[in-house]
Order: C-alpha cells, then structure tokens, then sequence
C-alpha cells in the first residue's frame, strides 16, 4: 500500500510523557536504525546509506579547483585564475525562481508521509516559491488523486507505484499528472506481521494456511463470528484495495479485514497484544516509525501469503499484477522461505499536476533531484511518534535535516535555479 500510518485528521497532538528522557530517545532511534538497516539489507532494497548523488553534487560544487596528484590544495594558480574569471564572467543565477508564484501541496493521510510534505514545501520556499500548508490538503490517495487532477493541489509526495497506479487510470486523472523523480525507489516495503511466538508454536506459515485450518481461524477470531481477523487499512487507502482483493482472489473466506478509522491507534492495540502474547495479525510497512514496535524478526515476524500463486496476478485489476515480482529475502524476518509478501517493494515518488509542471522548470527539475535516505525518513518518524507532532515540529524535523545536509540541498536547489 501506501504505506504507512494514518492519523485521524484533527485530531490534536499528543505531548511526549514527562517522563521520556532524551536517552530513552536515543535508544529508541538507535533500535529503530538496527531494524531498518537490517530490513532494507536482507530485502534487496537499495540502501541509499549516503545521500544519492552527494559525491557528484560535491565536485560540481568544487568544480575549478585544481587538486594535486597527491589530493592536496590547488596547484595551478594561473588555471585556477582562470576558472575564477570565467566564474565571475558567467551570469548570476536567479536565487528565488519562485517568488510570487503561489504552490498548493497535498500529503496522504498517514503521518509516516508528513516528513517529506513539510521538506518540500522548505525546499520549495527556499526557490521563492509561496507554499501553501500541506495539512490543507490531507487526503487518503482514493481520493487524493482525483481532487490534484482537478486542480485542488499541484502535487504531492506521497505516491506508492504501482499500488497507486489504478488511480491514475480513471478518465482525465492520469493525462492530468505525472509521477516524476525518484524520491526513494523500491523502498516502500509493505504486509502483514504475526506474533513470533504464536507462529512459532503454531507452525504457521502462510495466511493461506490460516485460511484453511479451523484451529488457527479460532486463533486469531477474537469475536467468535468464525473469521480470523487481519487488521489493515482504513478505507481510501491502497493497501485496503490489495488486501481486500487478496482475500477475494484467494477464495479466503474465513479471514476477514478488519479496517479502522485510526490506524496508529489500531497498531498501538496490536502492540498490546503482541506484548501480552495475543495472537494478532497485522498490516504494517517501512518505512515506518511502526517497526520499531512490531519488530519483525524479533516480537513479529512478516507473514507469507501462501506461494506464488496466491500473489495478486492481474486477473481482477489489470495494474495489480505482482505475481512476477521476486519476493524480498526476508530470512528469519518471514514465516516462509520465499517470503511472498502480496506486495511488490514500492516506489515512493512526487506526483504532480501536468499544468503545474510545466509553467514551473525550476520545480520540476527539484522534484527530479530530490532522493531520501529511507533511514532518515524513519528517525524523523521516530520524532513524531515519541510526540513531536505539531505543524511546527514537522517543520523543524524538516528544516533541521536541510541544515545536515546543506551540500546536498544546495546542489539540487542550483540545479533548479538553472532551470529557470
């Protein structure tokens, strides 16, 4: 799905415990970067550990300085001379491309995607544009896109392809829009987890096994109707779409999907079970601030749908073939070797208004420059999760990840610059 948590709208942030200490942070973030960096490793997804391009950004920036065949200073001055002149002759950059130009921006309705609204708006800002309150335009992607096609907002960041896909093929949304960049590639890891212990003692391997045997059903069946219960996503969401179609395309009539208006609250009741040893079966994805308390390979483990051929092929949604997909190696992460998740690792990308897009150059190419460390994005996570919650907060996880990488920021922002 689109991964990740939803937060009811209005509702109003939470201030941390007083008794949350900084070091109860640290630890917290510590765990969190163990468990990401363990879950992106086995699962094949590029890492992007080091800010993607920042090596070429950092020698354009450099660029005229004549190093020695040792790596030492300049060793040319006349050619250095030389670059300085051309530089001073060249002319100066329009520093605020922007200014005056008004930019509406969307974000999805869970609070894992709020992080990379709140850092394009700064970016965008910084290019003299006048950007608009990304909370204004809080949708689920049901209807997030429809509304961007027609015009309520200019783009967004929140994109999950293809899971999203279906919703560029209603008519005159997708000749409308254009995902573009590639904000962070085959990084939206998705599925359902399961109490490691109960699987452990049960033998379980798959939701289709579940599916099949009385005993497990009545497992997971907390209100006695005969149906294991999977809690997933609330309804506008991609992931609820899969889900639902998952259990239509596999004939799984005694799982039910349980979607919940508040999916945080939901996932926090799922914790409780899990620590007091519930059987619970549970939607969740990275990157998230959720996996550091459903931890797979630890107090959960990822669960198999079945075998390949209970994987999504097509048959029912055209654009939701995944049955081709390599299934990510999760190891002892997963209740089965092959893990077949239901998912495909998902592209998180921008989605923006054609219009939009072209009357704006030095936009467009930000949105084609713009790469996240998929860690970076769960620590600010993380923040909001330990109760950083306000506007103003999500601003400041945003601008203080600007400030710790300026070299970067600046080579994409002098890329738009020179769009202009």
């Amino acid at each position: 799905m689109e991964p990740t948590s939803t937060l009811s709208r209005g509702r109003a942030p939470q201030p941390p415990p007083p008794e949350r200490s900084r070091y109860a942070r640290l630890a917290f973030e510590g765990l969190l970067l163990a468990l990401c960096g363990y879950l992106i490793g086995v699962a094949g997804i590029p890492p992007l550990f080091g800010p993607p391009g920042q090596d070429n950004i950092q020698s354009s920036v450099t660029a005229g300085v004549v190093a020695d065949g040792d790596g030492g200073e300049a060793s040319d001055d006349g050619a250095s001379a030389e670059a300085a002149s051309e530089q001073a002759a060249a002319p100066t950059s329009n520093m605020r491309p922007g200014e005056g130009v008004a930019v509406s921006i969307g974000r999805a309705d869970w609070s894992t995607g709020y992080f990379q609204a709140a850092l394009f708006k700064a970016l965008l800002e910084e290019l003299g544009y006048q950007v608009g309150d990304p909370s204004a335009n809080e949708h689920p992607p049901g209807d997030a896109y429809a509304l961007m096609a027609a015009g309520q907002f200019d783009f967004w960041t929140n994109s999950w392809y293809p899971n999203h896909q279906p919703n560029l093929d209603d008519d005159g949304v997708g000749s409308a829009l254009t995902p573009i960049g590639n904000l962070m590639p085959a990084s939206g890891l998705e599925g359902v987890v399961v109490n490691s212990s109960v699987a452990g003692d049960n033998g379980i391997s798959s939701l289709d096994q579940i599916n099949d045997d009385d005993a497990l059903v009545a497992l997971f069946d907390s209100d006695g109707n005969g149906k294991a219960e999977l809690h997933g996503c609330p309804d506008g969401w991609g992931c609820a779409e899969i889900i639902n179609e998952t259990i239509l395309f596999n004939g799984w009539e005694n799982i039910e999907h349980i979607q919940p208006e508040d999916y945080t609250a939901d996932v926090a009741e799922s914790v409780t079970k899990v620590d007091a040893g519930t059987p619970i079966l549970q939607y969740t994805w990275s990157p998230s601030g959720y996996l550091t308390s459903l931890r797979p390979g630890d107090n959960v483990q990822w669960l198999s749908v079945g075998g390949q051929e209970n994987v999504l092929d097509g048959s029912i949604t055209p654009d939701r073939d995944y049955n081709d997909v390599e299934p990510p190696a999760l190891g002892g992460a997963c209740t089965s070797d092959p893990c077949w998740l239901g998912w495909p690792a998902a592209n998180i990308q921008v989605t923006a208004r054609n219009e939009f897009l072209s009357a704006n150059p030095p936009a467009r190419v930000l949105f084609e420059q713009v790469q996240l460390n998929v860690l970076d994005v769960a620590l600010a996570n993380v923040k909001y999760d330990t109760g950083e919650t306000s506007e103003a907060d999500i601003a400041r996880h945003a601008q203080e990840w600007i400030n710790e990488n300026r070299d970067l920021v600046d080579g994409w922002l002098q890329a738009a610059r020179s769009a202009a």
